[in-house]
């Protein structure tokens, strides 16, 4: 029985003739329009081509770790596909060098046109911000109007539902809660790790008092040690933590920062590789996107100065505010003030070594 092949040709697949005649300059047709009008337009829309892909991605990866018990194996395709939203985040802030090959007095010659159109009106990047869980209380509002005031419709219901569903972050908290190894087998994580702190700043301060130094250097560094104790003890306190939690201070839960302190510390454990890995990436997509937002914002300085943007934004003011005030997974990335070295490190029973190594028996 022969089976029937259907022919699907390239211009249709893709959609093409749809895609490339997509291009409306406002300043006019042929020779008429703004040269580089052109330019402008098709940026933006492979921007909001590869933000589709990344809402693809975040969506996918979300999906895999709402289950209560998670396959290992999806830890390595969920790392692998933050991998290619990284690079993708690459090659957005990359695109910006290709945008600043416009001048100043080229955008000019068609800015006025674009008037009240404005990059803050992308829906599917409002979407992805509150995807990764940049909810409207982490804003940086302007004009003393929500963000979703730009949308309408179906767009607006979608966000407004983005904002009470589950984002990414709260996905990774939950999955750093359910993660087993902070107290297994008698082995209580956080007591080692008190402890082993207390030892590395114990013997720091033993050496400051037998090193060379004047008497005040040598109270200095003391004094420096001492707060670095305070700082720990908070840290580790559970209570002081939903304290921080209730003043804003901090977003992760304390089993949740515990966890990612864990892994963070045991990374060489075969078990943990991956884990370590997603939350380096989590770390690294903030990262990139606030990158994005500085390149952008020093591009609009090139460009516009102190003007005010087309959609009525403080123009640069605006995006200088946000490129540090929209991180989201900061309380991951302030995980290496509490590193320690690898010769504090408490040791593992070879019991849970085993569990999370790779461990062969007959």
């Amino acid at each position: 029985m022969s089976e029937k092949i259907s022919s699907v040709h390239y211009i249709n697949y893709l959609s093409l003739d749809k895609i490339l005649d997509a291009q409306s300059p406002l300043s006019g047709e042929g020779k008429d329009a703004a040269h580089e009008e052109m330019l402008f337009i098709i940026i933006h829309q492979t921007y909001e081509l590869w933000f589709k892909q990344i809402i693809h991605e975040i969506n996918s990866v979300m999906d895999l770790f709402k289950d209560e018990k998670i396959d290992e194996k999806n830890v390595g395709v969920v790392v692998s596909r933050m991998d290619r939203v990284n690079k993708i985040m690459s090659t957005l802030i990359g695109q910006l060098e290709i945008l600043e090959t416009m001048t100043s007095l080229d955008f000019l010659d068609f800015r006025d046109q674009l008037s009240p159109a404005s990059g803050f009106q992308s829906h599917q990047f409002r979407k992805l911000e509150v995807m990764l869980g940049l909810k409207i209380k982490k804003r940086h509002q302007f004009g003393g109007c929500p963000y979703h005031a730009q949308f309408e419709g179906k767009k607006k219901k979608e966000i407004l539902e983005l904002e009470d569903n589950y984002s990414l972050f709260n996905v990774v908290e939950n999955w750093l809660e359910r993660i087993p190894f902070l107290n297994i087998d008698e082995f209580d994580f956080t007591k080692k790790y008190d402890s082993a702190v207390k030892e590395m700043l114990n013997k720091e301060i033993e050496g400051i008092k037998t090193a060379t130094l004047t008497d005040s250097d040598r109270e200095i560094r003391i004094r420096m040690i001492e707060e670095n104790k305070k700082y720990f003890e908070r840290v580790l306190s559970e209570e002081e933590h939903n304290k921080a939690i209730e003043n804003r201070e901090t977003n992760l839960s304390y089993k949740a920062t515990m966890s990612a302190l864990l892994i963070n510390l045991y990374r060489d454990e075969p078990i943990l590789h991956l884990p370590y890995q997603f939350l380096r990436s989590l770390i690294e997509l903030d990262h990139k996107i606030a990158s994005w937002r500085f390149r952008h914002v020093q591009m609009v300085e090139k460009m516009l100065g102190q003007k005010i943007g087309t959609g009525g934004s403080s123009g640069q003011g605006y995006l200088k505010e946000t490129v540090d005030k929209h991180k989201i997974f900061t309380d991951l990335a302030n995980i290496s003030t509490l590193m320690i070295s690898r010769s504090y490190l408490p040791q593992l029973p070879q019991n849970i070594k085993d569990s999370l190594g790779f461990n062969y028996t007959k």
